[in-house]
């Protein structure tokens, strides 16, 4: 797996167009993306592998809807958490399904997650869950209202495949 900095980028203009053919045709086979790139098919195959192997794609299921499978409310969750008990944090916020995603982050709390709820009692249930887990020591919560911006990398494929 390769050590990314924040100035390294695991992409080139080619990778980006790969990308946004793809985001155009989700069943594109790699011969018609090839023919629509106008490159090779090896080349089209060799660059999907090797964005596979870098992580530099996301699993596909990361485009669900969690409101297309019932949990529509979203939250974050800041969290604060004992120094000493990082890994049980961890695992504790793995065995819940509902946290979707989290990251460090700098300020007051030390993780902001992103959780799924089907609805407020629901999302009850999850905070209590979270404060039980070994090292966290406080949360505060966050309801999102709606979506202004979607998640958009979109427009950063194609500045880089416009160069």
């Amino acid at each position: 797996m390769h050590t990314m900095t924040l100035t390294d980028p695991l992409m080139d203009a080619l990778d980006a167009r790969i990308v946004l053919a793809l985001d155009e045709d989700p069943d594109a086979t790699i011969l018609a993306l090839a023919q629509t790139l106008g490159v090779a098919r090896n080349t089209v195959h060799a660059r999907l592998r090797r964005m596979a192997a870098e992580d530099a794609l996301k699993p596909f299921s990361r485009r669900v809807d969690p409101a297309a499978l019932g949990y529509g409310l979203v939250a974050f969750m800041s969290l604060t958490m004992s120094q000493a008990e990082p890994e049980s944090v961890h695992e504790g916020l793995l065995a819940l399904p509902e946290v979707v995603e989290v990251h460090y982050t700098t300020g007051d709390a030390d993780l902001l997650a992103h959780v799924v709820a089907k609805d407020t009692t629901d999302l009850h249930r999850i905070t209590k869950a979270i404060l039980a887990i070994d090292g966290v020591d406080r949360t505060s919560t966050a309801i999102s209202l709606a979506e202004v911006i979607p998640y958009r990398p979109r427009s950063l494929l194609h500045r880089l495949a416009n160069g």
